[in-house]
């Protein structure tokens, strides 16, 4: 995300197909100066490799995956590469030369990435050769999603698909309509217990059966409310949560929230608003709101545990929680560390000038982070000596 702009989205279906036109909102102001501190912890770089030309600057999805001890990642222009987990060594790259917009998202033997002519590609995870492609009626910016055989995929327009995970047949569409203005991206589909829960435009929050793609309920989780398009936007663009039964689920437009997956009722709610999504561990949250605030609240009501504001304007990423640190990435490239307990900065390190394709990726005791020059990267921390 660059400094002040924000990217929307008008959406018209014609023949199946969607067009975008984009607009910038008012810039935020200038990014906060980075404060000095006595850092506590220190972050070290394992490995770095380069998988091609990083992100664009289109609202894409392309953030790294892990499975099995590998890590997958892909760029804009259509590389796909898998590397060890441990060794940043490189086991296989496809040059698809496709114009990918979203994923790579692994499952099981399986690697789903979507693209901005509106398909998807499974490949098999083990050496990257094609399984099979299949037709989507828009652009893929949410990361198809596989779950009792059925891959979940959503287009821009609103459409949201299962396809058969073996075969790519179409086994359902689900089709609703969409605001005419909205913010360019999509959340991806939240699977659990044969139920996909998908964040739309309109700041409705619904659960389809995987199976047949009927609708079990729906919500509405932000009010479109104002004099204007863009006072009306209430987008669910971010990544949502999961725990136990409970869906964690936020809006652009100052409002966010607990939902309870089996009736759709609202457990609380806040208001706090954000496009990249949240982020949950034990019993506490995280996200990054638009001004640049860093949120910490108690996910079991949404209490208030701490606000860090020395970041406004900096263009942060979704966070990620580390052991007993929280980590947000900016626009400028850096990763800053902070103490979950009270929001204490730890550490801050540059990875690149140019920011963050993608939210920080914690597996174990790595974080894995995709710079926008194309350079994937691993850091462990441990305390000052």
């Amino acid at each position: 995300m660059k400094r002040g702009l924000l990217f929307i989205c008008c959406s018209i279906v014609l023949i199946g197909l969607s067009g975008c036109s984009w607009f910038k909102k008012e810039k935020l102001g200038d990014p906060a100066k980075l404060v000095d501190f006595d850092s506590s912890l220190v972050v070290k770089k394992v490995w770095s490799t380069n998988i091609g030309k990083g992100n664009s600057k289109q609202g894409l999805n392309l953030a790294p995956a892990y499975d099995s001890g590998r890590v997958y990642a892909a760029d804009y222009r259509g590389n796909i590469i898998a590397v060890d987990a441990e060794s940043g060594k490189k086991l296989w790259q496809v040059e698809s030369e496709l114009p990918l917009s979203s994923g790579p998202s692994v499952a099981n033997d399986f690697l789903f990435i979507g693209t901005l002519e509106g398909e998807i590609y499974a490949y098999s995870n083990e050496d990257g050769s094609l399984r099979w492609k299949a037709r989507l009626s828009s652009e893929v910016l949410a990361l198809p999603v596989l779950h009792n055989g059925i891959v979940v995929a959503r287009s821009i327009d609103g459409r949201v698909f299962g396809f058969n995970a073996e075969t790519g047949a179409r086994v359902w569409v689900y089709d609703t309509s969409v605001p005419l203005l909205s913010l360019r991206g999509n959340s991806t589909p939240a699977v659990r217990a044969g139920v996909a829960y998908i964040g739309y435009d309109g700041g409705d929050l619904v659960s389809i059966r995987v199976s047949d793609g009927s609708v079990g309920w729906q919500v509405q989780v932000a009010e479109s409310e104002g004099r204007t398009e863009l006072e009306r936007l209430v987008d669910i663009d971010g990544n949502m949560a999961m725990v136990a039964s409970d869906i964690y689920v936020a809006s652009y437009k100052n409002r966010m929230g607990a939902v309870a997956s089996e009736s759709g009722r609202l457990l609380w709610f806040k208001d706090v608003g954000t496009t990249s999504g949240l982020v949950v561990d034990r019993t506490n949250l995280a996200l990054s709101d638009a001004e640049g605030n860093l949120w910490v609240l108690d996910r079991r009501n949404g209490a208030t545990e701490w606000k860090q504001d020395i970041l406004l304007n900096r263009g942060l990423t979704r966070p990620a929680f580390y052991d007993n640190y929280v980590i947000v990435g900016d626009q400028d490239g850096y990763l800053h560390w902070f103490q979950v307990a009270d929001g204490t900065l730890v550490a801050r390190n540059r990875v690149d000038n140019d920011g963050f394709a993608a939210a920080p990726m914690v597996i174990g005791n790595t974080v894995y982070v995709l710079a926008n020059n194309g350079d994937l990267v691993a850091y462990r921390a441990g305390p000052a000596i």
